[in-house]
């Protein structure tokens, strides 16, 4: 099986690899932009399948699709399940939310060995394509949250939240005021809500506020720990598996 990853960030793009290896699947090619994959399409062989990241640095990747005819089966990756609804319409065979989980891996590959090869081949509408590619690059992250505190209902402004983590299946805000609110969602959902040049998911449990960050600690298991201005209700670790992203969403 000929599988290839076309995705713009090189560390993401390495760990999928690595997770595919696991798996007993080679990638050995990897893309990072919409023009460059225009042009491996252009001169080689397709794969069977593509890994595909939906925003990459230069556009959607759906434009690659607009300049070559591709019949390769697809699982979209992607950190903004907004597309997600979307992505289907081009009938993938699955979609994987970032940070991707091995086990959401190893179920959307079993689902495109299990599909004949008929259905296996992706079936691209112009008119699909055009209506996905008017979603904004640019997009609008949640500003404040609204909370409810007994009787009442108080507004949260983003910049004043140091760290958002689960617990106890609730999700929770935590303040620059050393305050907990239990908010009305989950950590996957303020995937798509989170700016991601101000919030990072750096475990299953939380996502942390770069301004909020005081001090970062070599950790166990080539992890760190981070210490957060105000937050001491448990450690905060970067998963392994996180640190190289971490690093490079640092810099």
């Amino acid at each position: 099986m000929k599988v290839i990853i076309i995705e713009d960030e090189k560390p993401s793009a390495r760990r999928l690899q690595r997770m595919l290896a696991v798996l007993e699947i080679e990638a050995e090619t990897m893309l990072h932009s919409v023009e460059e994959s225009i042009n491996w399409f252009q001169n080689n062989a397709h794969p069977d399948l593509i890994l595909l990241d939906i925003q990459l640095s230069d556009g959607l990747s759906f434009e690659i699709f607009e300049a070559v005819e591709i019949h390769s089966a697809v699982i979209f990756t992607t950190a903004y399940d907004a597309y997600a609804l979307q992505a289907f319409k081009l009938n993938s065979i699955d979609y994987l939310l970032k940070p991707i989980d091995d086990g959401d891996l190893e179920k959307a590959l079993s689902k495109f060995k299990g599909r004949s090869s008929k259905q296996q081949a992706v079936t691209l509408d112009f008119d699909d394509i055009k209506k996905l590619l008017v979603n904004p690059l640019e997009r609008e992250y949640k500003k404040r949250f609204s909370v409810k505190v007994g009787q009442h209902l108080k507004l949260i402004n983003i910049d004043d939240i140091e760290c958002f983590y689960s617990e106890n299946k609730g999700t929770y805000a935590f303040t620059s005021e050393g305050r907990n609110y239990l908010l009305d969602t989950t950590l996957e959902q303020l995937e798509a809500e989170l700016e991601p040049q101000k919030f990072f998911r750096i475990s299953r449990k939380f996502f942390v506020n770069i301004n909020a960050i005081k001090d970062m600690i070599s950790y166990t298991n080539s992890r760190l720990q981070i210490k957060l201005n105000n937050f001491k209700e448990q450690e905060v670790v970067v998963a392994r598996e996180r640190v190289k992203d971490f690093k490079d969403w640092l810099s």
